[in-house]
């Protein structure tokens, strides 16, 4: 027990190290492989979202809807209530968080592929909201020249600088990494907590855990609400990198994505959407030179990678320790048996 905590540590370690201080310094002054990384990390904080619904039993394709909500959000508290960013974020992840309340407290009683399809209609029900409520997000025009993030200042201590007297990609790529960290620190603490395991017990059976007193509903919503706020985030830090939004910035193709990146990385890890986004957003972006055959060849990888690893890309790790406790298990086996003939012999 004590090594493998020990591993994890020198795993999370390392991790932090990479992203913190090696990435930087690699890509310092190269402003696209900057932008896409920090897109990436974006991404991964939204896609914790969806991989929670999944964790309680529920199949949402409808994140890309509240990422949509908390980036008018933001933009138009910065743009409209003269708000900093600073605050405009927060409260743009609550405003969706409040939405998704809303809205899940009735659709989550639905369960499977009738679930799935309610979600997935949140996304454009977004979009056409976005595009019909004109004066207030702009219509198809969108909300443009979004100024970046200023100072943030703690009794005249000045925290954060304004990204506009600093290379603004590389605070908007510092930025994506605090962020990233604190959300999955907070995720991979409250699926070990007890309400983690309430959480497990609904994807297991709801009926049983109804039955000894768990409120499900309430369960339901939370974890709901939970992911929507993380979408919120999301979407509210894309639209401040971005400087602008739109009624097509987040659309029902990337509420897909959002789901895939969660079964690519692994349903059962909760570090599976970061694999998940990581992989397939880079290798979207790495296929770009293919042109018309990109779909082709991005379709065959993500096949090929279902069929051989259905359990996702970090179930490899699971299937070497397995193997080796395998071994471990035979050998010892073996052991016992020779000293049991020993000594009959």
């Amino acid at each position: 027990m004590m090594k493998t905590t020990t591993s994890k540590l020198a795993v999370l370690g390392i991790a932090l190290v990479v992203v913190l201080v090696i990435l930087p310094l690699i890509f310092s002054g190269k402003l696209y492989y900057m932008g896409v990384l920090t897109t990436a990390m974006a991404l991964s904080i939204a896609a914790a979202g969806v991989w929670l619904t999944f964790y309680i039993g529920r199949i949402n394709i409808g994140q890309g809807a509240f990422a949509l909500i908390g980036g008018y959000a933001c933009a138009i508290l910065i743009m409209k209530a003269e708000m900093s960013f600073w605050i405009a974020m927060p409260l743009a992840g609550v405003f969706s968080a409040i939405i998704g309340v809303l809205i899940g407290y009735p659709i989550l009683r639905l369960r499977g592929v009738y679930f799935a399809m309610i979600t997935l209609s949140l996304t454009e029900t977004a979009r056409l909201s976005a595009q019909s409520l004109s004066s207030l997000t702009g219509g198809a025009k969108g909300i443009i020249n979004i100024p970046l993030p200023g100072a943030l200042e703690i009794f005249g201590f000045t925290l954060i600088p304004d990204f506009s007297t600093i290379d603004s990609h590389l605070a908007f790529y510092y930025l994506a990494a605090v962020l990233l960290i604190a959300t999955y620190a907070a995720m991979y603490r409250l699926v070990n907590s007890r309400i983690g395991w309430l959480f497990r017990s609904l994807q297991q059976n709801e009926d049983l855990a109804s039955s000894i007193g768990v409120n499900i509903a309430m369960l339901r919503v939370i974890a709901f609400a939970i992911s929507s706020f993380l979408a919120g985030i999301g979407g509210a830090f894309f639209v401040a990198v971005q400087q602008s939004v739109y009624p097509n910035t987040f659309q029902v193709q990337d509420s897909v994505y959002f789901m895939l990146y969660c079964f690519l990385g692994g349903l059962g890890y909760v570090f599976g959407p970061i694999v998940g986004t990581f992989v397939l957003f880079l290798s979207f972006e790495g296929l770009q030179g293919l042109n018309e055959y990109q779909p082709l060849v991005y379709s065959v990888l993500m096949i090929a990678l279902m069929l051989w690893l259905p359990n996702g890309l970090l179930s490899l790790g699971e299937g070497r320790r397995d193997k080796a406790a395998r071994s471990a298990a035979s050998a010892k086996d073996a052991n016992v048996a020779d000293s049991d003939a020993k000594a009959k012999g």
